[in-house]
């Protein structure tokens, strides 16, 4: 793990008092490096000049806007794969223009994303969230491109992610892997996964959702002693709680 205030904190502190100087300096850079979640040199500059460090919600959108771009042109799929992802999350108006602004930033290219993706290193839930909401933007024209495939493989790498576990991935999103099935069907499982009735009101499915949603998010594991099986079964369910409130959202148009 790379730590950028505790390098400079060791380097000014030697400089001001040799060796005694260089260890105060190590702990108090390392306590910054811990507070502010540093992992690299553009992050620091970024604290330094006022900037507040992307949110886990904004390095989301910023990769969907990267990976809709990457082919050329960022289609009419795409954006609406975008706005299934928002309202997976249930993000408020002032969320949802953080999120377009992340997801125009990411499109031109020029946010630097290594530092963000490798301070995930151990997150595990959390990277393979934006790697799953990854390979829906990327199937969501219905085809696998090369090179979006090979962005998306590079992103699971700086997590600490092999390319087998990454590619593994896409079969659950992938068109022609998965089973027919009616419409209806899809439907009335997810109705049933939230816990409503079919003639739910929008409010009542909004609070089913962000109930279910607090009760069963994996990072409530994390760092609670539970085991790796058990933060895997809570990122599966709650990657199926979004996808069942997207189907019911769209369905019920609100």
């Amino acid at each position: 793990m790379f730590w950028p205030a505790t390098i400079l904190g060791v380097l000014l502190g030697f400089a001001l008092a040799h060796i005694p100087g260089a260890i105060l300096g190590a702990m108090l850079g390392q306590l910054v490096d811990r507070q502010l979640a540093l992992h690299s040199w553009p992050q620091l500059r970024e604290r330094l000049g006022g900037k507040p460090a992307m949110s886990q919600d904004e390095l989301l959108f910023t990769l969907l806007g990267r990976l809709a771009k990457s082919n050329g042109q960022v289609g009419p799929e795409h954006i609406q794969q975008a706005r299934e992802e928002m309202a997976s999350l249930g993000l408020g108006d002032q969320a949802q223009r953080r999120a377009i602004e992340a997801f125009n930033r990411g499109r031109d290219g020029r946010a630097s994303l290594r530092p963000y993706l490798r301070g995930l290193q151990r997150k595990p839930a959390a990277a393979e969230g934006l790697l799953r909401a990854g390979w829906r933007m990327i199937w969501a024209d219905y085809r696998d491109h090369p090179v979006e495939r090979e962005l998306l493989l590079d992103w699971g790498r700086w997590m600490g992610w092999p390319a087998r576990r990454v590619q593994a991935l896409s079969d659950e999103y992938e068109p022609r892997r998965r089973p027919l099935a009616r419409p209806d069907d899809h439907y009335q499982r997810a109705l049933s996964l939230l816990g409503v009735a079919p003639g739910a009101q929008p409010d009542d499915v909004k609070r089913a959702y962000r109930r279910l949603l607090s009760k069963h998010h994996p990072d409530k594991l994390e760092g609670a002693g539970a085991s790796a099986g058990q933060v895997e079964a809570a990122t599966e369910r709650t990657r199926q709680l979004h996808d069942a409130y997207a189907l019911v959202r769209s369905r019920l148009g609100f």
